[in-house]
């Protein structure tokens, strides 16, 4: 079985910076042959979760959102099984409870029912 476990949330003004991790653990065989690709989603109260930006298995390839393009940064250390979301120049609606997930398909997908796991979520709330 798959576990992630998001950290790095908080209370932020506006205009701040936040970096979230993700440690993943435990492996599946085709995770073992093939890699995964990485995202981080989000979820505002009252709202649907969203994607926010996501990695190929290799790190040469990645994609946001566009409401986050040219603030976040994703990247990840396959050594450490880790992902991280770089966040700068946070808004007040950058507000959700952010989620980590991994999938084992190709590419970087951006539908919910592409991910086969997710973390629990780090609370991101910034205040203007």
């Amino acid at each position: 079985q798959v576990h992630l476990v998001e950290s790095g949330g908080g209370l932020v003004q506006a205009g701040g910076s936040l970096r979230l991790s993700c440690v993943v653990s435990g492996r599946t065989f085709r995770i073992n042959v093939m890699g995964y690709a990485m995202a981080w989603f989000r979820q505002a109260p009252g709202k649907e979760r969203e994607f926010v930006a996501g990695i190929a298995w290799k790190g040469d390839s990645t994609n946001y959102a566009g409401s986050v393009k040219g603030r976040f940064t994703i990247s990840r250390d396959n050594a450490n099984d880790m992902a991280y979301l770089q966040m700068n120049s946070l808004k007040p609606e950058d507000t959700a409870l952010y989620y980590c997930a991994a999938t084992g398909l190709v590419g970087i997908p951006t539908m919910i029912e592409d991910y086969d796991y997710w973390g629990q979520g780090t609370q991101v709330t910034v205040s203007s």
